[in-house]
């Protein structure tokens, strides 16, 4: 089971499957450092990284498209849900980053949110296991976490799905 930027891209030659995930990766570097330097995920780079998920599931068929606006749908009501109930606690950038991310990867955009979820947790962690229960108030810029899982859904997301699947799902 490969995503339909997977599909897309092992259907391009070299250079333009790595100039597609190129784009996308510096997007996300970009809006990590962004974050950590001002708390904020500007629309600037978040819009056109939604439309590069578009564009480059187009060529595939309306099936993949449907694919990556659900995917993209769902990562981003995923994250709305928890920025309504607490606003304090995470930004809509987060919650657009997490609707971009998923019109790119489509389902892979699952094992991505995880790998954010989980490594912004173990980092909260550290820093109260570091500071003391007063650090809980202290803000993480969860974009940073959200591109970290960008990448792990760009390098093996696809490959973790069907880890998954195979594990714990195949009859």
């Amino acid at each position: 089971m490969r995503s339909a930027a997977g599909r897309l891209l092992g259907s391009m030659g070299p250079i333009a499957r790595t100039g597609l995930e190129l784009a996308f990766v510096a997007a996300l570097v970009t809006l990590a450092a962004i974050d950590v330097e001002r708390r904020l995920l500007p629309n600037t780079i978040v819009y056109p990284l939604a439309i590069l998920g578009i564009v480059a599931t187009l060529p595939l068929g309306g099936g993949v498209l449907v694919e990556h606006l659900v995917a993209g749908a769902g990562a981003f009501v995923f994250l709305l849900v928890p920025a309504i109930a607490y606003p304090e606690g995470l930004g809509m950038g987060d919650v657009k980053l997490a609707g971009a991310m998923g019109l790119y990867l489509g389902f892979a955009v699952v094992p991505a949110l995880l790998v954010a979820f989980v490594s912004g947790t173990l980092a909260g962690a550290a820093i109260v296991l570091r500071d003391g229960v007063a650090a809980r108030k202290r803000a993480l810029p969860f974009g940073v976490f959200l591109a970290l899982g960008g990448l792990t859904g760009v390098v093996a997301g696809p490959e973790l799905i069907r880890l998954y699947h195979d594990a714990f799902l195949a009859a």
